[in-house]
């Protein structure tokens, strides 16, 4: 089970999440068939997607947009209540630095960060900044100071089988200053940054939510709770079938007498949806 711990330390004045990925990055690189630098990416996006859910109000829902000019293209996932789903223009990419190891920065390239919040106020609140490093943690990091206001850091990894090219762990956090939090506990904690271990060697060795927190904290934390996380989608057939309501009657008699079916796959979850004969005739009798 993927699941996300949350801690106060330094007197409540700083604030941590952290969790454990790897069943939703595992997924999703199976249900697309992801190559290893667009299965990296991705799954630190659902990662960070995810803690970030965990911030707001049950029901309300982030839509977050990384929009890079690298071959894996546009990805998009859709958070609330701490379940994501989502797609990536291209799961087709692997990259490799000099060294062998996954090279994301240049699979994701250069562009914008774009979060859209549905808050249920009178309209979704935009926000967006620019990628700096396209490895998704620095850059949400640049986010949550630049647009959020928030001293932030995050830390997001994914280990990957390098025989088999399978994601076998992912994971990350997010450490939050908050407001009059004392300079000294500042200091103190880029001091314990600035010499933690990777975050894809923590999970890769397997680190649980608790353990990065303890590592984070050297044991000097008050744990707040823990949440399930998941990746789901709330596709169904009946909500393609109102989409296909909206092309209106004579362009699903085109349809109709052309095709004779419609198939239709979703963005989200990869699954195939069949309107037969008779049923797109029932869809236009309904109109």
């Amino acid at each position: 089970m993927d699941y996300l711990q949350k801690a106060y330390c330094m007197n409540q004045s700083v604030r941590i999440y952290a969790a454990i990925t790897t069943e939703m990055t595992s997924y999703a690189q199976n249900i697309f068939n992801m190559w290893p630098s667009s299965a990296d990416a991705f799954g630190r996006l659902l990662t960070i997607s995810s803690i970030m859910s965990a911030t707001y109000k049950a029901n309300e829902t982030l839509n977050i947009i990384v929009k890079g000019d690298g071959p894996i293209g546009k990805m998009t996932v859709e958070a609330r209540d701490c379940k994501v789903r989502g797609f990536v223009s291209n799961p087709g990419v692997f990259l490799q630095n000099t060294n062998g190891t996954i090279n994301i920065t240049k699979a994701v390239g250069a562009g914008e960060i774009e979060i859209i919040k549905d808050l249920h106020m009178r309209a979704p609140f935009s926000s967006s900044c620019e990628i700096i490093q396209g490895d998704i943690a620095n850059d949400f990091t640049y986010y949550f100071a630049k647009s959020e206001q928030i001293p932030s850091s995050v830390g997001l990894g994914v280990s990957i089988d390098p025989e088999t090219n399978k994601i076998i762990a992912s994971g990350g956090f997010l450490i939050q200053i908050m407001p009059g939090c004392k300079d000294e506990y500042i200091t103190k904690l880029e001091e314990k940054l600035s010499s933690l271990k990777p975050t894809t060697e923590m999970i890769k060795e397997g680190y649980t939510p608790l353990d990065i927190i303890n590592e984070i904290t050297d044991g000097d934390y008050v744990l707040l709770e823990t949440k399930e996380l998941k990746y789901e989608c709330n596709c169904s057939k009946d909500r393609f079938k109102n989409g296909l309501k909206s092309l209106g009657k004579v362009e699903l008699e085109n349809i109709l007498n052309e095709d004779h079916k419609v198939d239709i796959t979703c963005n989200f979850c990869n699954k195939k949806y069949t309107f037969d004969e008779n049923e797109l005739k029932e869809i236009i009798l309904e109109l």
